[in-house]
C-alpha cells in the first residue's frame, strides 16, 4: 500500500534540499537562507555552526559550488553525494539534511579534508 503522506513528506524534503543547493550555486543567499530553520545546526569535518544566520555568513564568503551526483530520500531525511568546488579545489562529499516543516533543521557534511588542508598557507 502506498503511504501518500510519506510520499508528500519525501517529495517536500527533497525539493527543499535541492532548492537550497540551487540557491547556493546561484549565489542567491537570501533564497538559501529562507530554506533554513532559524535555529538550524550544521556539523562538518572542519567545524560546526549553530543558527542559520551564522551559517549563511560563511556561505556568502566561501561561495561553494555543488555538483549533485546522487540523491537519497527517507522520510524527511535527504542524503546527497556531490562534488563541492571551493576556489580551485574540488572534493567529493556527502551531506545528510533533515527537513522539518519545509525548512532544513540540521545537516551534517562528511568529506576528506586533506585537499583543503593541503591548500592552506604553511606557517
Amino acid at each position: 500500500m502506498i503511504d501518500i503522506n510519506r510520499n508528500h513528506v519525501e517529495s517536500t524534503a527533497r525539493a527543499t534540499v535541492i532548492a537550497f543547493i540551487d540557491a547556493l550555486n546561484n549565489e542567491d543567499f537570501d533564497a538559501a537562507r529562507e530554506l533554513l530553520s532559524d535555529d538550524m545546526t550544521f556539523k562538518g569535518v572542519l567545524g560546526t555552526r549553530d543558527g542559520a544566520d551564522v551559517y549563511m555568513q560563511d556561505m556568502r564568503k566561501m561561495k561553494m559550488k555543488y555538483a549533485i551526483k546522487k540523491v537519497f530520500v527517507d522520510g524527511s531525511d535527504v542524503c546527497l553525494f556531490y562534488d563541492i568546488t571551493q576556489g580551485e579545489i574540488t572534493f567529493f562529499s556527502s551531506g545528510w539534511y533533515q527537513v522539518n516543516d519545509g525548512k532544513i533543521k540540521t545537516f551534517t557534511v562528511l568529506f576528506d579534508p586533506r585537499p583543503i588542508l593541503a591548500a592552506q598557507p604553511k606557517k
